[in-house]
């Protein structure tokens, strides 16, 4: 964990426990030892820094990569491990960044979505996350975060009270054969498992 994000780290755990009452149910699955894709439900900017700050160990994370264009905000979110993703002509090169990563034993926060929910609940997934499924073989690990939808929902300009959970499921290793589909529809098949059990995780 290098400096930058260790402060950051140690920032958000701050305002997420102390202003948030921040708990997590099921943080036994949270100790999952090696590589994993961890993937969530999106509803809010806090989604990102508020689940980071829930594992011990570092998280690369995704983000647009219009954001990188200012160098200042380029910098710091590169010493926050996060990957810039073209969303409208994704690239090899984030894949196979993604690969070596999680090959590499780390693991890689996703939000299936691919974007921040309108009114809380999830959404259909993309299958952009079912292809780094396929592609990586890497065991997946189900979250879901309540709480920050009512503290920072999409298009809200200030903070608002709330109470945020962070729902932790039990790791599972995909079965692509099990699917009985190739290529783009095996990425949905796979994207789609993975919500249902996002969904399916409750307080």
């Amino acid at each position: 964990m290098n400096l930058s994000y260790r402060i950051g780290h140690t920032i958000f755990r701050a305002v997420a426990r102390s202003f948030y009452d921040f708990r997590v149910i099921g943080e036994e699955n949270l100790k999952l030892a090696g590589p994993a894709l961890i993937v969530a439900n999106h509803v809010s900017f806090l989604d990102p820094p508020f689940i980071g700050q829930a594992f011990d160990e570092p998280l690369y994370f995704f983000a647009r990569k219009s954001l990188f264009d200012h160098p200042m905000a380029g910098k710091l979110l590169r010493s926050w491990q996060t990957i810039p993703v073209d969303k409208d002509k994704p690239d090899a090169s984030s894949l196979k960044s993604t690969i070596r990563l999680l090959k590499s034993g780390k693991k890689i926060l996703m939000f299936p979505e691919g974007t921040r929910s309108l009114d809380g609940k999830p959404q259909k997934a993309e299958a952009g996350v079912g292809l780094f499924i396929a592609k990586s073989s890497a065991p997946v690990l189900p979250v879901r975060i309540y709480g920050s939808y009512e503290a920072y929902p999409r298009g809200a300009k200030f903070l608002r009270p709330a109470q945020i959970r962070l729902v932790v499921g039990k790791p599972y290793q995909p079965d692509l054969k099990a699917h009985g589909q190739e290529g783009r529809d095996l990425y949905q098949a796979l994207a789609d498992e993975v919500m249902e059990r996002i969904s399916e995780l409750t307080l």
